[in-house]
């Protein structure tokens, strides 16, 4: 038999008087590591689903890789590059890689009669992927291009439409600048909103046919390819792949292939989403330090309360390392408790804004109009293990204080 196990859950299970002083510091203790445990699962919460919903919208943007021509800047005027059905063959076969797509984007000046925008054209063919515009469409239809009709239809963000008070089945010109100033007329089919407005209040949608012909490039010469792959946390190793694979190669026109991920396109968003790591490690630092010391403190108020049953245990033969062995598993009761409803508390909370959008945001500064939660029971469980160890490593050193208790003084103890 284990004996101090046995102990601690005598005194545990005890209801013999129910006005000990040890009775409020354990509840104290209890709602001290099941609040702090709460806040530390929804902060990891909130920072996982809000990074997974911002990362999804620039993989809806941009996917995880992309090939374009080596003279590519940051602007959205490209250089065109070979993108035929051979060269989509290749890239296809890349180990990793789910979807390849071809796009072409061209800046060009929208005008009504009283407004007009400077904006980006994205062309973008039949093989494209089409659910992220679908899951963030507001108004109207997605049309479906093809590589045999040259489509006239465009799909804007909401904050465009706003800014220029038009609306679906609206008619507005683009204005494109070159060596002389041409015009086309496009009909409004749909209207998106992302709220990363970085790229609705610049980017629209259109045939990517069109932009080929506007550009007087060849039929089969496009901007670059959007590579899809499995897993994003496995992308620099796929990037290597495609970098070997595409990076480099000359087109039968002269251009030169050039492979970049999402993150070098966009390395501020990504730092920025970087820097909120750093935020959930001073949550989960701060909520520990208050369970550990609220637990130190409830543990020292038990062994005092205890000094008399110490006294009358070594009197009886048992070592200073199994009445501490005994106050630390009474200890440890006290902290399954607490973790219990923590996550009680905490998940409740997260399954009630995942599926009940309760809280609400300013999308204009959070990208999201309500705060986004991501539940990843991996990061749940270890999160209630290194709470679990943590809170008894910083018991140990308290339990000592039963080792200067003498079985003389402390039986006369009251």
């Amino acid at each position: 038999m284990n004996f101090p196990l046995f102990i601690a859950r005598k005194i545990y299970g005890s209801r013999t008087n129910q006005k000990q002083v040890s009775r409020p510091a354990i509840t104290i203790a209890t709602i001290g590591m099941a609040i702090g445990l709460a806040v530390m699962i929804i902060s990891v919460c909130v920072v996982l689903g809000f990074k997974h919903e911002i990362r999804n919208k620039l993989f809806g943007f941009g996917s995880h890789i992309q090939v374009m021509n080596m003279e590519q800047t940051n602007s959205f005027e490209s250089f065109p590059v070979v993108g035929n059905d051979s060269v989509m063959s290749v890239i296809k076969e890349i180990p990793n890689v789910t979807h390849v797509q071809r796009y072409i984007t061209k800046p060009c000046l929208l005008k009504t009669e009283k407004e007009f925008r400077g904006v980006a054209l994205k062309g973008i063919g039949p093989e494209y992927d089409y659910s992220f515009l679908k899951d963030h469409l507001v108004e109207g239809e997605i049309p479906v291009f093809s590589d045999s009709i040259i489509s006239n239809r465009i799909i804007i963000s909401e904050s465009i439409a706003k800014d220029l008070k038009i609306e679906v089945g609206d008619k507005i010109y683009c204005y494109f600048m070159g060596n002389s100033i041409r015009a086309r007329r496009y009909v409004i089919a749909g209207i998106y909103c992302t709220h990363l407005m970085e790229f609705d209040d610049n980017l629209l949608f259109t045939d990517l046919r069109a932009l080929v012909k506007l550009n007087g490039w060849e039929d089969d010469q496009i901007s670059g390819f959007e590579i899809s792959v499995k897993d994003y946390n496995t992308i620099n190793d796929d990037f290597i792949n495609v970098l070997h694979k595409m990076n480099g190669q000359v087109d039968r026109y002269g251009d030169t292939y050039f492979v970049c991920t999402i993150e070098q396109l966009y390395p501020s968003l990504f730092a920025w989403l970087s820097l909120l790591d750093m935020n959930v490690w001073v949550i989960l630092i701060l909520m520990l330090a208050v369970a550990g010391f609220t637990m130190i403190s409830g543990l020292l108020i038990i062994i005092l309360e205890r000094t008399n049953m110490i006294g009358v245990l070594k009197a009886l033969g048992a070592t200073n390392p199994s009445i501490r062995h005994t106050f630390l598993y009474f200890a440890t009761f006290i902290i399954g408790k607490g973790l219990i409803y923590g996550n009680l508390i905490g998940l409740g909370l997260c399954f009630l804004q995942k599926y009940f959008s309760i809280i609400h945001l300013d999308a204009q500064t959070y990208y999201v109009d309500t705060v986004p939660i991501l539940i990843n029971p991996f990061a749940i469980l270890l999160l209630n293990l290194v709470t679990l160890i943590i809170s008894v490593l910083v018991l140990i050193i308290p339990s000592f204080l039963v080792s200067h208790i003498h079985p003389a003084k402390s039986i006369r103890f009251e």
